[in-house]
């Protein structure tokens, strides 16, 4: 993998992870997180498509590694929402 791999992969990620905050409606940080979230949501989306034996619908191929971008975002905003009610807090009034 070449380093303009690696950064196409970190830019796919990032958006990913974007849509998915997006989506998710809650944003646990900056880009870095965003990526973080993208990466993470690529696993997630991954194992819901196999475990529920549906087809992929939009794949990109980023530095050697395929990205099943409608089930990554989907695994995004399934991870955002868990990290919204796992750290968000409600303010007293």
């Amino acid at each position: 993998m070449s380093m303009w791999d690696f950064i196409l992969m970190l830019v796919v990620a990032a958006i990913i992870g974007a849509v998915g905050e997006a989506i998710g409606g809650y944003s646990p940080g900056g880009c870095l997180m965003s990526i973080i979230v993208g990466f993470i949501g690529a696993f997630v989306g991954s194992y819901i498509r196999v475990w529920l034996g549906l087809p992929t619908f939009w794949v990109v191929n980023a530095g050697g590694t395929k990205f099943a971008v409608v089930w990554s975002i989907l695994g995004a905003a399934v991870c955002v929402a868990i990290l919204r009610l796992v750290l968000h807090r409600r303010s007293a009034i």
